[in-house]
């Protein structure tokens, strides 16, 4: 695909977020011109920065379940009753991402501080199938406590 065509189709957008928009289309023009792009698998998270996390997260609902097989080095027991939200940022406003029932093991990444629950500010990144966040005032550590993010 030539400088020109990208230039001349792709529409001028006004404001301070015009180059941004515009340089995501012309990427995501990019991908659907080039397939072999579209299949470039994308990492996982290494951390929360911000409002967004680096890392794909997965597309399950608030019904999807926790599988028991994780990558992380630590774990934990879910102490909530009614299950545990897992989310897509270390916040209450985090988008729900899957659950995890009463009594079942976590697998742990590491934790950081993020909204208080229950006077508890720590989260924890959970490596079970999607990566996602699960407050630590619903989690109770099996063995050595996670390490910093």
């Amino acid at each position: 695909m030539s400088q020109r065509f990208l230039r001349s189709s792709t529409p001028r957008l006004r404001g301070s977020f015009g180059p941004y928009v515009a340089a995501l289309a012309v990427a995501a023009a990019a991908l659907t011109a080039t397939p072999a792009l579209a299949a470039v698998p994308t990492p996982p998270p290494v951390g929360f920065s911000g409002h967004a996390d680096a890392g794909r997260l997965g597309d399950a609902g608030p019904e999807a379940e926790v599988s028991t097989m994780g990558s992380g080095k630590y774990k934990g027991r879910v102490t909530a009753r009614t299950g545990l939200l897992l989310r897509d940022r270390p916040t209450r406003g985090g988008r729900v991402i899957g659950s995890a029932a009463y009594g079942s093991i976590v697998h742990i990444l590491c934790k950081m501080r993020g909204e208080e629950v229950n006077g508890n500010d720590r989260w924890y990144l959970l490596t079970d199938g999607n990566w996602a966040w699960g407050s630590a005032a619903y989690i109770e550590n099996i063995g050595k406590a996670p390490r910093w993010c």
